[in-house]
């Protein structure tokens, strides 16, 4: 078996290649020949059913993720007729500004926790220790919040920004975990599209939950324009179903998320034995894609445990001070500043107003319904154009990446998703068209929507796939978790501050035209942060870790 760059240890005893070690530094060579044979099997190994079983446990993790985050855009609206008007004429049947943005801001609030929590507790523990840990913490916010009610002294739209923010810690841990779990047992050829498949999955969770409004609302059409127009019963049934089935896929993906095993590259370079990885490999990949290399080993040798380079805050320190590689972090988290995908994701409802919508020729409906009738005929009208915004843009991006992602490379995506989404945000803040409608309203109205669409296609056939990928491949096994919640973090963070920007500046039509403004210069900023990115395609792991990992052991 021919030499690799790799990373990490294991139990002494080990001899050479078929014979036993003469001394101990023959040992030593001997472990880093494993490590190295034991990671080219993953590096040139083929898509097996293994991989098939991890892109279904992940996938369906980030698909619950999606589908709770996302839910909440059009929750909101229907909380806002169930809970936010007033009685009489007049009535407004809205959340208020501070509601609604405590609504859309607690789980990103939760996913910056969580996403630095199991970063960092995942390097350390082990991703297996702590994957389905926080499946279990969003099934059960989840569930919590489909039964949340009101008292007089609390108000239910507190207790669900309470259950959000312990969802989003739940969701926020899902990120690194699933990306680094994903990138560590992949191939070095087909690791771009395997992490791009389990995030794939967020598109479909946004789908699902649109279509379930669309069923609930449709169910229960009667019951709605049958309501007394100050309670709207069935309204408040429908948010909690929309909610509630968020429980169902996380619930179905938590046994299989136990069973998970153990990455090898964590047991070798974290765990530091390097014999268990090698037969955990072969356990993965099956007799005919482990390496057939057979290694001695002295059983009555004491057993030691190899030295590999250990995390700890001085090594940290040390790693990132080292020249280009506190610059890549920062480019990664960047260009993760995901402003604009989370303030376009979480106020489409905001912006594709029922009212615009009407005016696209995309249902029938008025901006203040008067009657229970209408109040039917706008949510009906929302839903469906967040329908078309899935179909249309979300799902289209996703698969686009997938494609070309071990084709054109990473980089070249993020470059041509930013470039792309600072020209579309530009323009649409330039024709969002008013409300006072003109003679070419109508064509205004559609060409909004289809260049809104263009931008979420752009969103992810760009910076939403790929900032998930890059920090889950560039750093080494040690940081590789912690790092991957830093960016990811900082993701969140892009999200929380596009929610400030749209309570602050409001969503009045000349401020939404401000806002999509501003969210076109920050993805401006994204191209120059994509600069100061290594392309990943076609190269190993321990290659993209910037160490020489060539005798990685040291004894």
């Amino acid at each position: 078996m021919q030499a690799h760059d790799s990373d990490s240890d294991s139990e002494g005893g080990v001899g050479g290649v078929g014979q036993p070690p003469a001394n101990n530094i023959a040992a030593v060579h001997a472990l880093n020949e494993m490590r190295t044979a034991a990671l080219r099997d993953i590096d040139e190994g083929g898509f097996s059913g293994f991989h098939l079983k991890l892109c279904f446990v992940a996938g369906t993790g980030f698909f619950t993720d999606a589908y709770d985050i996302f839910a909440i855009n059009l929750a909101s609206v229907m909380l806002g007729y169930a809970y936010g008007h007033t009685q009489g004429p007049g009535a407004t049947h809205k959340l208020s500004n501070n509601q609604d943005f405590g609504l859309k801001v607690a789980a990103p609030i939760g996913n910056l926790f969580g996403q630095l929590l199991f970063g960092w507790l995942a390097d350390i523990v082990g991703r297996k220790r702590m994957y389905g840990i926080e499946l279990m913490i969003i099934v059960t916010a989840t569930f919590a919040q489909a039964l949340a009610g009101s008292g007089l002294g609390v108000n239910i739209i507190g207790v669900l920004m309470v259950w959000r923010f312990i969802m989003g810690v739940g969701v926020g841990g899902d990120y690194p975990l699933s990306a680094v779990i994903s990138s560590e047992f992949a191939s070095t050829s087909s690791r771009g599209r395997l992490m791009t498949t389990v995030f794939t999955a967020q598109g479909w969770g946004n789908f699902a939950a649109t279509l379930v409004a669309l069923v609930t609302v449709n169910a229960f059409k009667d019951s709605i324009i049958n309501d007394n127009f100050n309670e709207l019963t069935h309204v408040d049934y429908c948010w909690r179903i929309l909610i509630g089935m968020g429980c169902v896929p996380g619930a179905i993906a938590l046994y299989f998320r136990l069973t998970i095993p153990e990455t090898p590259r964590f047991t070798m370079d974290i765990d530091r034995e390097v014999q268990r990885a090698k037969a955990d490999i072969e356990n993965v990949l099956g007799p005919n894609g482990a390496s057939a290399t057979v290694y001695w080993v002295d059983p009555d040798a004491v057993v030691q445990r190899a030295e590999a380079p250990r995390r700890s805050r001085s090594d940290f320190i040390k790693y990132f001070a080292r020249p280009g590689n506190l610059p890549l972090l920062f480019g990664v988290a960047w260009s993760w500043f995901a402003v604009a995908f989370y303030g376009l994701g979480l106020n489409s409802a905001s912006i594709l107003t029922s009212d615009l919508l009407a005016r696209a020729g995309i249902g029938s409906t008025q901006s203040n319904p008067q009657t229970t009738l209408d109040i039917y005929r706008s949510l009906h009208t929302v839903v469906i154009g967040n329908l078309v915004v899935s179909v249309a843009g979300l799902l289209p991006g996703y698969y686009a990446s997938f494609f070309l992602i071990d084709v054109w490379g990473r980089k070249p995506i993020q470059f041509l998703g930013f470039a792309m989404l600072t020209v579309l945000l530009a323009v649409l803040a330039g024709i969002y068209p008013g409300p006072h409608p003109d003679s070419d309203h109508r064509t205004k109205a559609e060409a909004f929507v289809a260049l809104y669409c263009l931008a979420n296609f752009f969103a992810n056939f760009g910076p939403n796939v790929t900032t998930f990928i890059i920090p889950g491949e560039i750093f080494p096994t040690r940081y590789r978790s912690t790092a991957h919640g830093i960016t990811a973090a900082c993701g969140k963070l892009g999200a929380i501050v596009s929610q400030i920007i749209f309570f602050r500046v409001g969503s009045s039509d000349k401020k939404l035209k401000a806002i999509l403004g501003i969210f076109a210069g920050v993805t401006l900023t994204g191209i120059g942060s994509t600069l100061l990115l290594d392309e990943t395609m076609g190269r190993s792991l321990e290659q993209l870790s910037r160490e020489n990992q060539r005798k990685f052991i040291s004894g």
